[in-house]
């Protein structure tokens, strides 16, 4: 069992920057394909960012080039850093971890992004 903790949400103004975290208490984490996903009310979880084994990269369209995700093996932790703040980027951010047939999520952390 692999735990993910979130970390680095909270209250900002649009066109700030917070840095998200997500530590993973494995030993294999440089095998996971780490991800973000945000879930905001009333709506469904969407995928943000994904980071390959290999540190090959994948944005959704709504955040190409405002937020980057990066990972730290040596910490077994992935980043998720975001410019450019909007209001619709208000949402609770999950961290998730895959490896073949192996899935984990995190509990999650809030972003709150006011006008």
């Amino acid at each position: 069992q692999v735990q993910l903790v979130e970390s680095g949400g909270g209250l900002v103004q649009a066109g700030g920057s917070l840095r998200l975290s997500c530590a993973a208490s494995t030993h294999t984490f440089s095998s996971y394909t780490m991800g973000w996903f945000r879930q905001a009310p009333g709506k469904e979880r969407e995928l943000v960012a994904t980071i390959t084994s290999v540190t090959s990269t994948k944005y959704a369209d709504s955040v190409k080039g405002r937020f980057t995700i990066s990972r730290d093996n040596a910490k077994n932790t992935v980043f998720l850093q975001m410019n450019s703040l909007k209001p619709e980027d208000t949402a609770v951010y999950y961290c998730k971890a895959v490896w073949g047939f192996l899935t984990y999520w995190g509990r999650g952390t809030q972003v709150t992004v006011s006008s």
